[in-house]
């Protein structure tokens, strides 16, 4: 299993899937996305991949739905793809309009920009969720204080990263499965439906936030290990 979490959370985001997966014997990584670019955290994410050996259940979160579209095209070691309340791009499209395609998105409206400096010169710009908006808008399920931890460790996404068109789809290759959170402020149901449908995942509606990892594990882990049997 690799996991790869999205904007606005880290590796961490994961634990509560991961105990439940190891607990079932299924070795797991939880890879760090940089969160930088489309291309380069995909690329990230394939020398990840390349690293494993065996077949793999590739799982991604939010942005990381867009990362591990790429980053698994035309690798025969990714039997199945599960998307858990993430986006699902085609070719040519990016995360900041798939989460924009319908109505719901009220956490884009909490979104605090800081200036960062670029490796060649110049200056990006990385976003962060303000941290009394935190619970409400990426976990309203989970405890307040679990949710302000979450909110001060929260790793910032470059804008770049979120508008950068999508060059691979490697969903219309390898099976997939969709989690979709319906209370989620961040990609509203609506379109985690669309993307799912497109997509022809495997479903499972769950009322939850968009840090459902976090509010519900076992359902999430419950997803991945079905994804893992059906393709074993």
């Amino acid at each position: 299993m690799v996991l790869v979490h999205g904007a606005f959370a880290d590796s961490s985001s994961w634990n509560g899937v991961i105990e439940r997966l190891q607990a079932q014997g299924y070795p797991v990584v939880a890879a760090a996305n940089p969160l930088r670019g489309l291309a380069s955290d995909s690329a990230y994410v394939r020398s990840v991949l390349d690293s494993v050996k065996g077949p793999i259940v590739l799982a991604g979160h939010s942005y990381g739905g867009a990362v591990i579209s790429s980053a698994a095209a035309a690798d025969p070691d990714v039997k199945a793809l599960v998307y858990i309340a993430a986006v699902t791009p085609e070719v040519g499209e990016n995360t900041a309009e798939l989460v924009n395609k319908f109505p719901g998105n009220t956490l884009g409206g909490h979104l605090e920009q800081v200036p960062f400096p670029l490796p060649g010169g110049g200056e990006g710009t990385d976003l962060y969720v303000a941290h009394d908006a935190f619970g409400e808008h990426f976990a309203g399920d989970v405890p307040a204080k679990i949710a302000a931890l979450m909110a001060a460790t929260q790793r910032p996404a470059a804008t770049a990263a979120l508008e950068e068109k999508a060059t691979h789809a490697a969903w219309k290759t390898i099976p997939s499965w969709a989690l979709l959170a319906t209370e989620d402020k961040a990609i509203p149901l609506a379109a985690q439906k669309f993307m799912a449908e497109r997509a022809k995942s495997k479903t499972v509606e769950v009322k939850a936030s968009h840090a459902v990892t976090v509010s519900r594990p076992g359902l999430v882990a419950d997803l991945i290990m079905q994804a893992a049997r059906a393709t074993k």
